[in-house]
């Protein structure tokens, strides 16, 4: 792996972290659910990555399902914030 690779990788790791505290703190259900679709936006691009260095592109595929999975899940959370039960 090259600097630029583990530079690109640290920088993802931050914000991934960073979104973690923010889903940990966030003060209401909205923000949370926010964090969490930045988390998985976040992975996905991580995927993406890590698809073309190891050039494998079967993460591609996996990283096209976890987002639509990551989708649906949070159209649902939307829609149960929005009306409860």
């Amino acid at each position: 792996m090259n600097a630029i690779t583990i530079l690109f990788l640290s920088i993802i790791c931050l914000g991934l972290f960073l979104s973690f505290l923010r889903m940990l703190s966030g003060p209401t259900a909205p923000d949370r659910a926010v964090a969490v679709d930045t988390m998985t936006t976040i992975i996905v691009a991580t995927l993406v990555l890590v698809a073309f260095i190891l050039e494998r592109y079967i993460y591609l595929d996996v990283a096209l399902v976890y987002s639509l999975i990551s989708f649906v899940g949070l159209v649902a959370l939307a829609r149960f914030l929005e009306k409860g039960f």
